[in-house]
């Protein structure tokens, strides 16, 4: 099998099961969202995982995959397999036993470690939040030892093209966490999601990747031969690697860290916007780095460095095509994105803002997150892990003070916009390095692709922007939603103290009930709804007999700008709305899109297909997926 085809059978396996894990990972969001709002409670669940990540970050982070499997990889194709078995051993049983200790000593220390490192805002700003923050804490600590086993034992069989166990791994994983959701929440309410956390990361990566590990045929020789050539040589490639790809990682608990100094909701809103960006990150992103690593490898041992390079370009191409038109749709998408996906339950359409406005600006590094992932493979497939370990650490470093600076004048959007900035910077430097190593990187044709996909891409934008626009006038509303209205007890005030037309007639449509309860959430809903009686079936300016819900809510806006948020252009309010908005902008910009490719002869997304293909198919006869062969892109031919 050549290189590019195996590259695409592997990535193509890989996307259909991460396409069903994020499916899945929504679903889980969606659930959680419902149940407890962008609230306090949440965003104490999301930053529970602050110091679990902390700790998998220092101990593992991507040393399992990154500095393992070259050592592994290199031993088990060159008729070694007893020695490749003895390296897998002997790191099972070392960092076994400190990750154990380290998690229990996180476990002991937990809420002196939760107020300095995890959330040290809600130590001044939210108190209240620091116990359950620990008690969450406590509760997914014990993941990180499930995570690390799993994943040592996943390298193995990624070492031999076997990625089924790494692809449901994460599908197991969110079945528990939504098992914990809606099930173990009854009785121990935020606690039981923590519950399901722990469940679905012992079933997902222990027994399930334990059964593939017998399956495919493991040995195991318990030793602490910490002397081992093969143990001397990850130890040397690992502590760089944990900085070289664990990067990402320290960049999310760094942007919890700030978020928690803005509010008590901040973290559940940046985690929101977070977990959208990764979905098609996710897909693409984890799917092909997961899969060239192996063959990158595999070709370094041989020092084929030709092969190695072709690979390399054929990934970024193949990444960008996908990165690139996802990172726009996401940017003009992004608010009815989040109604459609988290606006239910406790989630109310004031918590929509908060959480659009950061995933925007995360959306923005869209193309630079996958493009790394591909990149940062091929320096650590050469066991060179100086140098993305250097670079990451100066964008990392830059990343802190950008975060400080962005976040006291734009809030979680300057969270999110730093992260973008650090991780392009790390991307571009990345690229420029290795091509000096590879002598190269077939820069006319990545460039060239680039330029077609960015021409079709911009075009899809203009398209779904066209469809968020016409679907606003066709179902958006022009009432009042959770948030328009800025302060309402000052402006009930105010109607009430004001002398002019407007103010008397509206202060006096208010209920009584609206007017005692204004202090509360129950009266504010109900001053809106009785202004909202107006706007819909009356007329609010006093010279005008009749007047439309449109008319009325710009002279409301107008006459009172310092109370009542303008109407955002192309905002469609409802849940059903969005969704039908997002679905015919994916739809209508896709199938553009697409053909837009055609048109400009970049076939680099065929890789997808053939994965898809292969997995809703069947050929006839019993055919197996090797029998099956993508097409190749005009490019790959010449090359090959």
């Amino acid at each position: 099998m050549t290189s590019h085809k195996a590259f695409k059978k592997a990535a193509g396996l890989m996307l259909v099961a991460v396409l069903l894990s994020r499916f899945l990972g929504l679903i889980r969001d969606m659930i959680i969202a419902h149940l407890f709002g962008q609230t306090g409670i949440t965003s104490a669940y999301n930053s529970a995982f602050n110091l679990p990540d902390l700790l998998y970050f220092f101990l593992s982070s991507g040393a399992l995959s990154a500095a393992f499997i070259p050592v592994f990889t290199e031993r088990f194709s060159t008729d070694r397999k007893k020695e490749a078995w003895e390296v897998f051993s002997i790191i099972a049983c070392f960092m076994g036993i400190i990750m154990g200790g380290a998690v229990i000593v996180f476990w002991i220390f937990a809420k002196p470690l939760v107020c300095w490192l995890a959330v040290p805002g809600f130590v001044k700003h939210n108190p209240e939040l620091i116990p359950l923050t620990t008690l969450l804490t406590r509760i997914i600590l014990p993941c990180q030892i499930f995570f690390f086993l799993g994943g040592l034992m996943m390298a193995t069989l990624q070492s031999r093209q076997e990625f089924r166990a790494t692809a449901a791994a994460p599908v197991i994983y969110n079945v528990g966490i939504i098992f914990g959701a809606i099930v173990l929440s009854r009785w121990f309410h935020i606690a039981g999601v923590a519950l399901g956390t722990l469940i679905g990361a012992f079933a997902g990566n222990i027994v399930y990747t334990y059964y593939w590990m017998r399956k495919m045929g493991f040995e195991f020789h318990p030793s602490l031969n910490l002397k081992h050539p093969g143990v001397i040589k990850v130890a040397q490639l690992a502590l760089p690697v944990i900085f070289g790809l664990g990067l990402p990682q320290i960049d999310v608990i760094i942007n919890r860290w700030f978020a928690s100094y803005v509010s008590a909701s901040a973290p559940a809103a940046l985690y929101n916007a977070n977990r959208l960006m990764q979905v098609p990150l996710g897909i693409f992103a984890q799917a092909a780095g997961t899969a060239i690593l192996p063959l990158l490898a595999s070709y370094a041992a041989q020092r084929a460095y030709g092969e190695m390079r072709s690979s390399i370009a054929y990934g970024l191409r193949a990444i960008m095509v996908e990165s690139i038109p996802a990172m726009i749709f996401m940017i003009v998408m992004a608010d009815p994105l989040v109604r459609t996906v988290y606006m239910s339950g406790k989630f109310g359409p004031e918590s929509v803002a908060t959480a659009a406005i950061p995933l925007i600006f995360y959306s923005l590094g869209i193309f630079a997150w996958a493009g790394q992932a591909i990149v940062s493979r091929g320096f650590f497939a050469l066991q060179d892990t100086i140098t993305p370990v250097v670079t990451g650490t100066v964008a990392t470093l830059l990343f802190i003070p950008i975060n400080y600076i962005l976040m006291r004048k734009m809030g979680t959007g300057g969270i999110a916009l730093a992260t973008t900035i650090a991780v392009s910077l790390h991307f571009f430097a990345l690229v420029w390095f290795l091509r000096k190593k590879l002598y190269g990187l077939e820069g006319r044709n990545v460039l060239s692709t680039v330029g077609r996909i960015i021409i079709a891409a911009a075009i899809m934008g203009i398209v779904c922007f066209g469809v968020r626009l016409e679907m606003s006038r066709l179902v958006g509303s022009w009432q009042l939603q959770s948030g328009d209205v800025r302060h309402p007890v000052a402006f009930v005030r105010t109607l009430g103290k004001s002398d002019t037309p407007i103010s008397k007639y509206l202060y006096s449509q208010l209920s009584s009930d609206a007017i005692r309860n204004i202090t509360h959430k129950n009266g504010s809903k109900a001053m809106m709804h009785n202004i909202n009686v107006i706007i819909a079936n009356g007329s609010i300016d006093p010279d005008k007999e009749k007047m439309s819900p449109k008319e009325n809510r710009r002279f409301l806006e107008k006459t009172y700008p310092e109370y009542i948020t303008k109407r955002p252009l192309a905002r469609v309010e409802s849940k059903m709305g969005s969704f039908l908005t997002v679905l015919t902008a994916m739809f209508l910009g896709g199938g553009i899109y697409l053909l837009l490719l055609k048109l400009l002869k970049v076939n680099e997304l065929d890789y997808l297909w053939g994965g898809l293909r292969r997995k809703i198919f069947k050929r006839r006869g019993g055919g197996s997926d090797d029998d099956i062969t993508p097409t190749k892109p005009t490019i790959v031919q010449e090359l090959e």
